[in-house]
């Protein structure tokens, strides 16, 4: 198959000669064959002019749920992906948010075969303990070898202080790498919602932030005294941004990311006892988003994730305190970020974070596998239910003003590009 791109601006800052120039690209199965300021290709190929069209190197979430095995109701993993194609992720981390929960080889088999031949790449994750009960560890070399790229207990904490000590020791032997969750059960209690204010004033159980805190310190410790690997997913305070960047000063191998959402709103927004707000770690306040910011900004907070989690009506539609937390994100993590930072650091936020994962780096250039996102980022517009591509539709920003348009993915030898 033979693709020509006509006239589109490429982002990439790791590629200076290229960063911010508008060239016309030609792709040979699957490998981008040129790229120059203008390409008269004759034969059968197919063309692709887009409105302002931009192009990057293909985008990277590292925290994306979908529901097969055991939920398919909530997404099946082949639709997923066309979901993340659509949303203009080339490569996603898969959750081990399934049921029964993939701690041996032959679930790790089972999500790379399900995603063969699909236009988006599935990384999965491996639980950590066996049944993500914090008893015992799993099979995690056994998982490495099968395709896994880390271990997670999905949003549970490791609570066994041992088991995660021996598990950095463990994972050394393979260059493997933990997730620890930062949550203290002890501290957080039942607490649903930030501890504020808000949560005083409108009678919900708070959540402190010391119950990350004391949970990311614990981990930090616990790393620096035995080497290793260690992900924190998904922090949300601004003192777990100093902890990691006194960490990361210190020389230890840390890395942590943060959903979308949780730089974008705050605890605020659930004056209304909305449960699409209802997300775990929770919604914080301005203080805590911008510390999240500045950490992406100086390199601290290593990468955003849309941190996409669909659920079934029954457990969103209920009473606040009952309803399960989380938010669908593939579809709007371009164009919420696209409001919060300049285009540039809007594609390096998303295109972060594969070597991490002991993934290829993407590549801009001749000879580089045809792996790119194409999109507007210049259009406003307002962000509704029927544009959810999603199986399951508890998504927050429903009614929001996005910024950006995603055209589509080229990857695999394979696109999609809305019409």
């Amino acid at each position: 198959m033979k693709i020509l791109i006509k006239s589109a601006k490429i982002v990439d800052q790791t590629n200076r000669e290229l960063h911010l120039k508008k060239r016309d690209i030609l792709i040979r199965n699957g490998i981008i064959e040129k790229i120059a300021p203008k390409i008269e290709e004759t034969g059968k190929f197919q063309l692709i002019e887009k409105k302002n069209l931009h192009i990057s190197p293909g985008w990277f979430d590292s925290s994306v749920s979908f529901g097969e095995p055991g939920y398919e109701e909530r997404e099946t993993i082949a639709h997923g992906l066309d979901v993340a194609a659509r949303s203009g992720f080339t490569d996603i981390v898969l959750n081990p948010n399934t049921n029964p929960v993939p701690d041996s080889s032959s679930d790790i088999v089972f999500f790379k075969n399900a995603a063969k031949g699909c236009l988006a790449n599935l990384h999965p994750l491996g639980a950590l303990t066996v049944k993500c009960e914090g008893k015992d560890l799993a099979e995690l070399y056994d998982m490495k070898n099968a395709g896994a790229v880390g271990y997670y207990d999905f949003k549970r904490p490791v609570e066994n202080s041992n088991l995660l000590k021996i598990a950095l020791q463990y994972v050394q032997n393979f260059d493997g790498l933990v997730y620890s969750f930062p949550l203290n059960k002890n501290i957080s209690g039942k607490g649903i919602v930030n501890e504020s204010e808000v949560s005083t004033r409108l009678g919900l159980k708070g959540l402190p932030n010391i119950s990350e805190e004391l949970q990311v310190q614990r981990d930090l410790t616990l790393l620096e005294y035995t080497g290793g690997k260690l992900h924190i997913p998904t922090i949300s305070t601004a003192k777990s941004v100093g902890l990691i960047r006194a960490a990361k000063k210190n020389g230890l191998d840390v890395s942590c990311s943060v959903a979308v959402h949780n730089l974008f709103l705050t605890d605020s927004v659930l004056e209304n006892f909305d449960s699409s707000f209802k997300v775990m770690p929770p919604l914080r306040t301005k203080t805590d988003t911008e510390a999240l910011i500045t950490g992406l900004k100086e390199g601290v907070v290593d990468y955003i994730c849309s941190d996409h989690l669909p659920l079934n009506i029954e457990e969103k539609h209920r009473e606040f305190d009952n309803a399960t937390p989380g938010s669908i994100g593939l579809e709007t993590a371009f164009g919420i970020s696209n409001r919060l930072f300049e285009l540039p650091t809007v594609i390096d936020l998303l295109t972060r974070g594969r070597e991490r994962y002991g993934l290829e780096t993407i590549r801009l250039s001749e000879g580089s596998r045809a792996s790119l996102t194409l999109f507007d980022p210049d259009k406003h517009w307002v962000f509704n239910e029927k544009d959810i591509y999603s199986t399951s539709k508890n998504c927050m920003f429903v009614g929001a003003e996005l910024k950006g348009l995603v055209y589509g993915i080229i990857n695999n030898g394979q696109m999609n590009i809305r019409e």
